[in-house]
C-alpha cells in the first residue's frame, strides 16, 4: 500500500519540486503561461471531460450536491474558527474553504483512480471554482458583482461542454482530439507553476500557517465523511470526495489576496505551509480509500 500510494503521488510533487527548484533559481514570470493555462489550456480540459458521449450530467448530481456541503460546510466552519481564534475571517475562511482542486485534484484524481475519474473530478473542480470566483471574490471585496463569474473561460468551457454532451452531438474526431491535446498540457504545467509560485511565497505568519494547514484537511475529511453518510455515491466518488476533502488551500487563495489586499503574507504562509502538509494528510486521505 505505502508504495502504490508513493507511486500516486510522486509524479504530483516531483513535478512541484522541479517547478520550486526552477523559481528559486531563475524567477520566472508564467504570468502569460497562467493566463494561457487558465484562459485555454483548462478550459480545454473541461470541455473535453464534459462534451464526451460517456459523459451524463444527470450520474454527478449527488456528487455536485455532495461537493457543493463540502465547500460551503468548510467555509462555514471556518467562519467559526476565525470568530473563536480572533483571526479575520476574510483572511481565513477562503483559504479553508477552497481547497487546491485544480492543480492538485485533477491530476492526483487520474494517477489514483485511473481516467474515469476525470470527469467526477472536473465537476468537483468546477462547483468549487463557480464558487470561488463568485461568492469568494465577493467575500474580499463586496463591490464585485456575482454575474462575472459567466466571464471566466473555465465556466464558459462547462456550459459548452455540458450542451454538447445533453444535446448528444457528436463532435469530429479529430478536432475532438485536438482539444484533448490542449487539455493534457494543462495538468503538468498547473504542478510546475504552483512550484514555482510557493518559491515565490515566504512564510511571514507561522502560526496562522500552521492554523489553516492543519485545519483545511481535517475540517474538509470531517465534512466529506460526513456527507458520506447521506449521500449514496459509488465507491469511486466517496473516495474522490474525501480526498477532495484533504486537499491543502488553493494557490488562488493568495493571488485574491494579494488584489484586494487582505493580509496576503498571511494567506502566503497559509497556502504555503498547507501545500507542505499535503505531503502528510494526502497519503492518509488515500491510505483510507484504496483498497
Amino acid at each position: 500500500m505505502l508504495i502504490r500510494i508513493v507511486a500516486i503521488l510522486f509524479p504530483l510533487f516531483a513535478i512541484t519540486a522541479l517547478g520550486y527548484l526552477v523559481g528559486r533559481r531563475t524567477r520566472p514570470d508564467l504570468s502569460h503561461a497562467n493566463k494561457l493555462n487558465m484562459d485555454v489550456f483548462v478550459p480545454a480540459l473541461v470541455f473535453a471531460a464534459l462534451a464526451n458521449k460517456e459523459f451524463r450530467i444527470a450520474d454527478f448530481v449527488p456528487l455536485t450536491l455532495a461537493t457543493l456541503v463540502v465547500v460551503i460546510g468548510s467555509g462555514l466552519a471556518a467562519w467559526a474558527l476565525a470568530r473563536a481564534s480572533g483571526m479575520a475571517t476574510k483572511t481565513l475562511v477562503p483559504p479553508i474553504m477552497f481547497n487546491n482542486c485544480g492543480n492538485l485534484g485533477l491530476p492526483l484524481a487520474v494517477l489514483a483512480f485511473g481516467e474515469m475519474a476525470l470527469a467526477p473530478a472536473v465537476v468537483m473542480f468546477m462547483v468549487s471554482n463557480l464558487l470561488h470566483f463568485s461568492f469568494g471574490a465577493w467575500l474580499l471585496d463586496h463591490r464585485i458583482s456575482l454575474w462575472t463569474v459567466w466571464k471566466v473561460p473555465s465556466v464558459l468551457a462547462t456550459l459548452a461542454g455540458l450542451a454538447v454532451g445533453i444535446a448528444a452531438i457528436e463532435i469530429w474526431p479529430p478536432l475532438m482530439i485536438a482539444i484533448r491535446m490542449l487539455g493534457d498540457i494543462s495538468i503538468p504545467l498547473m504542478l510546475f507553476a504552483l512550484g514555482v509560485r510557493l518559491a515565490d511565497s515566504r512564510i511571514d505568519a507561522v502560526g496562522a500557517g500552521l492554523f489553516a494547514a492543519l485545519a483545511r484537511p481535517l475540517v474538509g475529511m470531517a465534512l466529506a465523511w460526513g456527507v458520506m453518510q447521506f449521500f449514496d455515491l459509488p465507491p469511486r466518488e466517496q473516495a474522490l470526495l474525501l480526498v477532495f476533502g484533504a486537499l491543502p488551500p488553493a494557490v488562488l487563495n493568495y493571488i485574491f489576496a494579494e488584489r484586494y489586499h487582505q493580509e496576503p503574507g498571511k494567506v502566503a504562509s497559509m497556502v504555503l505551509l498547507g501545500n507542505l502538509a499535503a505531503l502528510i494528510f494526502l497519503p492518509v486521505a488515500l491510505a483510507l480509500v484504496l483498497d
